[in-house]
């Protein structure tokens, strides 16, 4: 179930999206360990699905599922506020000072983010269903399917911030600024598209 629950976190993981670029350019403006935190708030975030997938808590998922447009409209225009901000900032503030961010609030931003969409929770059922896994049997075998997924996720991000950050030093100033630009376009893209996600699903 450890080994199950680990690519499982991993293949949901590794797909880029918003929280992917995030991870990326974080690690670059504000080094590889600031770019893990992002990532592991989104992995904590995919292990709190796991353990409703896993533990079959269906009540709870079909809350999630019920206000998946409040959900997803929260996260939309949080990915828009994101993406906003490069537009708004100073010239001199993206390509050689970007504000740093936290440790604390680089994990609580990803966390928060990533638990606004509740579409992720079937991911991990049809990821489930794929591999022939099913609700774990139990609460121990549940328990080593979410610790698996977390551990897989992290991984990733692991992974991920780890490269990026190889290749920091050397990133010029006019680099810096195209990252900021281009990273943050992308990611208000993403939150434009979660928005259009959310009224179609309230339309439906």
């Amino acid at each position: 179930m450890l080994v199950q629950g680990l690519v499982i976190g991993f293949s949901i993981a590794a797909p880029v999206g918003p929280i992917g670029v995030l991870c990326i350019r974080r690690s670059i403006t504000d080094g590889p360990r600031i770019g893990l935190l992002t990532g592991l708030g989104a992995a904590c975030a995919d292990a709190v699905y796991g353990a409703i997938a896993a533990f079959g808590l269906t009540a709870v998922s079909g809350l999630l599922i019920k206000h998946r447009f409040l959900l997803g409209l929260i996260g939309g225009l949080f990915l828009c506020y994101l993406g906003i901000r490069t537009f708004l900032a100073r010239p001199r503030e993206q390509c050689e000072t970007p504000p740093r961010v936290g440790g604390l609030m680089a994990f609580g931003a990803t966390f928060a983010l990533t638990l606004t969409n509740p579409m992720t929770i079937l991911s991990f059922a049809a990821v489930f269903a794929g591999l022939g896994v099913g609700a774990a049997p139990n609460y121990r075998a549940a328990a080593l399917l979410v610790a698996g997924v977390f551990v897989g996720s992290a991984l990733w991000w692991l992974l991920l911030s780890s490269s990026v950050g190889l290749l920091r030093a050397r990133i010029t100033a006019a680099w810096m600024h195209w990252i900021n630009r281009g990273s943050r376009a992308v990611i208000f893209c993403f939150g434009i598209y979660a928005l259009v996600s959310a009224f179609g699903t309230r339309g439906g």
